[in-house]
């Protein structure tokens, strides 16, 4: 049995960063991982000027930076043969004025890492959480984790569900989520990168294709969005036709789609948009994607669950130095975090409406819409969607002391 005054259920990015911010403060925390490692393919790997803000603030940015990542300044759409640009990051008031993709497991390596400096912080890898503790008026007390050395109960103040869409720990406290829907789903899939390529992140759209390329380094992580639900019918078909309609949005993968050679080298997200009513109960605070899925649109869903996971450190972590937390304080989480969710999936689902959804309909003629037209006549308009996706509505800052061990 453990006793600790936080247990983290997810160790992703929030559930790392929660962590880590916890354990700094002094809080005795426990986060749990399911997975034996970090290392897995077609995470968000997508490191936001704030996040890189909170990185200064913390005084890990020059040794964050180390870790291999690339950088985009400014992020480019191609429709049809017109290239126009979407977004600008060079005039935000951050010190880092761009957009960072690095490896998920090397953000969460180093986060567990500066976490692992402060003796009360422990990570279990390989423990999945298979039923929550109660005490006498309902309240979560903790969890039973289960492990390679067996199950293990775990008491804590507090716990808190950061293990994604599809949480468990969510469906084990009986919380559902409003469903709001979503046009598309996407396909992952990975391309060598030549040094003759675009060097920047691009989006590219034809009739009924949306195409998106992230520079990696030595190869593209790419997504290729398809009408929601029909990736079953699409395998059905050989691989050779998708590779044709990889070919048609980028003529310059023609010397390597083979890279593709069946169905398993491509990885389907299934994309929901939900957010909970209620994101806490006696014991129990749920945030990130556990708390409100979001799209991929923006690419903001990994700084959200940063977001949230920033405030939750501020307003909890005098509360749990002393092995307590208020149900007022976790409401004050959800009042503190949940205007930003919800805005920020609104301008999605505005955006999946009547951008994507036309997008994905072959018969539409696609043409660059006004606000794209008038952002490439008027480069300050570009800083707009910028700030959107690199700081976010609402954006958190580090207030959480260091505790000095000896």
């Amino acid at each position: 049995m453990l006793n600790t005054s936080c247990c983290i259920v997810g160790g992703g990015p929030a559930g790392m960063m929660l962590g880590l911010l916890l354990a700094r403060a002094g809080v005795k925390v426990v986060v749990l991982e399911k997975h034996a490692d970090f290392l897995r393919d077609f995470r968000g790997d997508t490191i936001h000027p704030s996040t890189l803000e909170l990185m200064s603030e913390l005084g890990l940015l020059d040794e964050f930076l180390k870790r291999p990542h690339q950088k985009a300044a400014n992020v480019g759409v191609q429709i049809g043969d017109r290239m126009l640009t979407i977004a600008d990051f060079t005039h935000l008031p951050t010190h880092c004025k761009f957009l960072g993709f690095m490896p998920q497991w090397e953000f969460l390596d180093f986060l567990a890492n500066q976490a692992a400096r402060y003796p009360t912080f422990r990570l279990i890898m390989e423990a999945e959480v298979i039923e929550l503790q109660q005490g006498r008026k309902g309240e979560v007390t903790g969890v039973i984790a289960r492990t390679p050395d067996g199950d293990i109960p775990i008491n804590a103040a507090l716990t808190v569900a950061c293990d994604g869409r599809h949480s468990r720990v969510r469906d084990l406290a009986g919380l559902l989520p409003d469903s709001f829907g979503a046009p598309m789903d996407v396909l992952w899939l990975r391309l060598t990168k030549r040094a003759s390529d675009p060097d920047h992140v691009l989006f590219r759209v034809l009739p009924g294709r949306l195409f998106i390329q992230i520079d990696r380094g030595d190869y593209w992580q790419c997504a290729f969005a398809i009408p929601k639900g029909s990736f079953d019918n699409l395998r059905q078909e050989d691989i050779a036709s998708f590779r044709s309609e990889v070919i048609r949005l980028a003529p310059y993968f023609q010397d390597r789609v083979a890279e593709l050679a069946s169905w398993d080298d491509i990885k389907l997200l299934t994309v929901e948009v939900n957010r909970l009513r209620k994101w806490f109960e006696p014991g129990l605070l749920l945030i990130g994607d556990a708390a409100h899925a979001m799209s991929p649109v923006g690419g903001v869903g990994i700084n959200i669950a940063i977001q949230d996971a920033v405030a939750a450190a501020n307003i909890l972590y005098r509360g749990l130095r002393n092995g307590k937390v208020a149900t007022t304080d976790l409401a004050r989480v959800q009042n503190r975090r949940q205007f930003p969710a919800r805005m920020t999936q609104a301008v999605q689902l505005l955006v999946q409406r009547i951008v994507i959804s036309r997008v994905l309909d072959p018969n539409l003629r696609i043409s660059a819409p006004i606000p794209l037209r008038l952002a490439n006549a008027f480069p300050w308009l570009r800083r707009l969607p910028a700030l959107f996706v690199g700081i976010g509505i609402r954006p958190e800052h580090v207030k959480t002391p260091e505790r000095l061990y000896r």
